[in-house]
C-alpha cells in the first residue's frame, strides 16, 4: 500500500442512466488539501460516501491510513472529522445538547476545542436544532466535524448555507489545520473556497475524473485578459495584424487573451500609443468551465 492517507482506486458504482462514479482514482498524501469540484450531481458526495463506508462499491477500492474503507469503516471514523452534504441532527436536542451528545459518542472529555469553535462561529448553541436556520446547522455540524482535533478531515460542500463572512472565517480555518499537517478532502462548487484552500484539484463530470493538477500547475497556466485602451485607431489596425488573440474590441478598447507569452506581448505593446493597461486573470472558475463546456450538470 502507498504513503497516502486517503486512496481511491478505480471507484465504480453504477446506479444506471449513467448516474453515479465511473473509474475514479486519486490520492492525497498527508498534509495535502484537495479539492473535489464539480456541480450538484456531478458525483462528489456518492465517491465521499464511498470513503465514509457508507456504501460498497460495484468495482474498485478506497482506503484510509491503509485500511479498506467499507470494511474496516468504524477504526476509520475514530480518527477523521466529516461534514456531509446534507446534515442529519436530533431535532429536539439544543445544539449544546448535540455537541455532548457526540462528544460522549466519541469519548471526548475536553470541550475547550468546541467551546472555542462556537465563539468562532457566533453559534447560538443554547437554541432547539429545530429552530435553527440552515446557515445554524452548518456551523453545528463543522463544530462537531473538527472538536475532537482529527488528523483527517472529509468535507462535503462544508460552506453551504453559511454567509461570506462566515465562509471567510471557515476558509481560514482549513488553511489553519493544514499547517498542522492535516489531510483534507473539500468537495466543492464554490471556486474561491478550493482556490484559496487547495493544493491540489480534481474535476469531476457526469461521475469521471475530467482532470487533476495542482493548484500551482493551473495558477502557472492561467491565461490573462489585457484590454487595452489606444489612443488612435491606426495602431488598432495595425496592432490585428500581430500574432495575438483577440476577443474583443470596442471603440478604441482591444481585448487580448494571453498565454505564456507575456514577454512578446509587451515588446510589441511597446510600438504603440497606448492610455491605459487593464487586466483580467482567468479564475479557477474560468478553468473549470473550458472543462465543462459551459454544460449544467445538475
Amino acid at each position: 500500500m502507498s504513503k497516502s492517507i486517503i486512496k481511491i482506486k478505480n471507484l465504480t458504482k453504477d446506479y444506471g442512466n449513467n448516474k453515479g462514479v465511473f473509474d475514479i482514482s486519486f490520492e492525497i498524501p498527508k498534509g495535502e488539501v484537495f479539492g473535489f469540484l464539480g456541480p450538484n450531481g456531478a458525483g462528489k458526495t456518492t465517491t465521499i460516501r464511498h470513503l465514509m463506508g457508507f456504501i460498497k462499491p460495484d468495482y474498485g477500492e478506497c482506503y484510509i491510513n491503509n485500511c479498506d474503507c467499507f470494511t474496516s469503516s468504524d477504526k476509520i471514523q475514530e480518527t477523521l472529522g466529516y461534514i456531509p452534504g446534507e446534515g442529519a441532527f436530533i431535532n429536539d436536542m439544543t445544539g449544546t445538547e448535540f455537541i455532548d451528545f457526540m462528544a460522549k459518542y466519541r469519548g471526548l472529555k475536553n470541550l475547550n476545542k468546541a467551546d472555542e469553535l462556537i465563539k468562532r462561529f457566533e453559534l447560538d448553541s443554547n437554541t432547539k436544532i429545530k429552530k435553527m436556520s440552515k446557515g445554524m446547522k452548518q456551523k453545528l455540524g463543522i463544530i462537531v466535524a473538527f472538536m475532537h482535533d482529527p488528523d483527517i478531515l472529509i468535507l462535503d460542500e462544508p460552506t453551504s448555507g453559511l454567509d461570506p463572512l462566515m465562509q471567510n472565517i471557515f476558509i481560514k480555518m482549513i488553511n489553519e489545520e493544514k499547517k498542522k499537517g492535516k489531510t483534507i478532502l473539500i468537495s466543492s462548487h464554490i471556486f474561491e473556497e478550493i482556490e484559496r484552500t487547495a493544493d491540489k484539484v480534481a474535476i469531476i463530470k457526469n461521475g469521471r475524473i475530467v482532470a487533476i493538477n495542482s493548484i500551482k500547475n493551473l495558477k502557472k497556466n492561467q491565461s490573462r485578459k489585457f484590454t487595452i485602451t489606444f489612443n488612435n485607431q491606426k495602431d488598432i489596425e495595425n496592432i490585428q495584424k500581430a500574432k495575438i488573440e483577440i476577443t474583443d474590441i470596442i471603440d478604441n478598447k482591444v481585448t487580448f487573451l494571453i498565454r505564456n507569452n507575456i514577454k512578446e506581448f509587451i515588446k510589441i505593446l511597446n510600438k504603440y500609443d497606448i492610455i491605459d493597461i487593464d487586466e483580467e486573470k482567468q479564475s479557477l472558475e474560468d478553468i473549470f468551465m473550458n472543462f465543462y463546456g459551459g454544460e449544467n450538470n445538475d
